[in-house]
């Protein structure tokens, strides 16, 4: 899995079509109304039951950002008025006492993570007081490989803000960049100096974090290749731990914001294949490890490790080495996945708040997976992490008869095959290193929900 994928313009361009990320199984527009908050508590107290119940992970979602980024798909409200994320935390605090009251305190935190929006629109103080409030309901894990991480805006942090994230207690750091190019950032609304970046990243070092992300995006508007190999060498030569480059897709119906990009800015598909290349080749040339689905690690980073020894995993953060847990989503929108079950909060502010204040837990939709879903949910996890499918191990897990079970996911794949993506026996099913930019198309042939589903749901484009 770590070597090189090959790029094959001809080959990317022939399978560029929309699929989900596999960051769960059912994907969230499966979930329905009929999971509510009886059957969140339900699950929760199953989950205790367990012969060994599972540790934690928890989940933030801070929707607020100062100023929209076109680009962006995130849950987010867009406002300067500082005193909404005080109101916000009040709220969440709320969340955070009922629903940590249904988990046995036995049960460690050893994942946190604050994403958004814009985390670090809250003050340090209400940072502090949410990480308190968090470590008071929840026992917190003192186990050296915790990770508590948080997704961060460098326009609106300073090294003293660093200093007192790593103060109380946050040791990974995911910092939004997307291109450094002032055309392109002129052209998406996210204006962003290399200089305040890098001071970003040095004070995280400085201050002992010990992993720092940086995102990027290819395609968007008014991209070009040599604007953007020169973020590339930007960002390569701080040498974070890892990078996401991920890919734009330009959804202006779903997304409000997107509406603001003009149609002429936008790249033909050509100029981002070439981009992807790009960020391919000079990611590898700098020992960058392709990890899957538009990430990148050191070879020394613990996701790279993690791969090499077949324990990645994957949810709703991404790439990571704690899915082995139950993942509390607690915010508006956010998600949850307790046992074979996921749970979703109200996605608008206000159903979010009504709920929350009335007493309720503000969950509005979710889904309890059926033994069929549990299978391939495991299938696409082992494909999605490390790149196979170990017949037997599978057959001998689940009871089954593979080619019997999975005939429909079967006749899909020899067209596969002969493209050069994925090489299949009687006992494995692997990705080729020229179909590892496609696993996603490789695992969609596994998903039952997209062969029966009616009405078709709208994903992004697999490049």
């Amino acid at each position: 899995m770590h070597m090189k994928p090959p790029f094959d313009a001809d080959l990317l361009r022939r399978y560029d079509r929309p699929g989900p990320r596999y960051t769960s199984y059912p994907t969230a527009p499966h979930f329905n109304a009929k999971f509510d908050a009886k059957a969140y508590r339900e699950v929760a107290h199953d989950s205790n039951a367990d012969p060994i119940p599972r540790s934690l992970s928890v989940y933030v979602h801070v929707p607020f950002c100062l100023s929209p980024c076109f680009y962006c798909g995130c849950n987010r409200i867009i406002t300067r008025d500082l005193s909404r994320g005080e109101r916000y935390l009040g709220h969440v605090q709320k969340e955070i006492s009922s629903v940590a009251s249904l988990f046995d305190r036995d049960r460690e935190v050893v994942q946190l993570h604050l994403g958004g929006g814009t985390p670090n629109f809250l003050k340090s103080e209400l940072m502090e007081a949410l990480v308190a409030t968090l470590g008071r309901e929840f026992r917190f894990s003192t186990r050296a490989d915790r990770d508590y991480s948080i997704e961060l805006d460098p326009r609106s942090i300073d090294p003293a803000g660093i200093a007192h994230l790593a103060k109380i207690g946050f040791n990974r750091a995911s910092l939004g960049v997307q291109d450094f190019d002032p055309t392109v950032q002129e052209a998406v609304n996210r204006v962003q100096s290399v200089e305040e970046t890098l001071a970003v990243v040095q004070a995280c070092r400085d201050h002992g974090f010990r992993s720092v992300n940086i995102d990027l995006i290819y395609g968007l508007p008014r991209q070009n290749l040599a604007g953007f190999a020169r973020t590339l060498d930007t960002v390569i030569a701080v040498r974070p731990d890892r990078l996401a480059v991920y890919s734009y897709a330009h959804l202006p119906d779903l997304f409000k914001a997107q509406k603001q990009i003009r149609a002429e800015d936008l790249l033909p598909p050509e100029m981002k294949l070439r981009l992807l290349e790009l960020a391919v080749s000079k990611l590898s040339e700098a020992g960058y490890v392709y990890i899957g689905m538009d990430h990148f690690a050191l070879p020394t980073d613990e996701l790279a490790r993690a791969q090499a020894k077949g324990s990645l995993q994957r949810n709703f953060m991404g790439y990571t080495t704690h899915a082995e847990t139950d993942l509390i989503g607690l915010g508006m929108s956010a998600i949850s996945r307790i046992g074979d079950s996921f749970a979703q909060n109200a996605r608008d502010l206000a159903g979010y708040v009504d709920a929350v204040e009335a007493g309720r837990l503000p969950i509005v939709r979710g889904l309890v997976l059926d033994a069929d879903d549990v299978l391939r949910a495991e299938l696409i996890q082992r494909l999605m992490c490390q790149g196979e499918i170990d017949i037997p191990r599978l057959e001998s897990d689940f009871g089954i008869d593979f080619p019997a079970y999975f005939a429909d996911a079967l006749a899909q794949l020899p067209a596969l095959a002969e493209d050069g993506l994925v090489e299949v026996s009687s006992s494995l099913i692997r990705v080729t290193p020229r179909g590892r930019l496609l696993m996603r198309i490789v695992a969609m042939c596994f998903d039952r929900y997209l062969q029966h589903t009616a009405e078709p749901v709208r994903f992004s484009k697999a490049i």
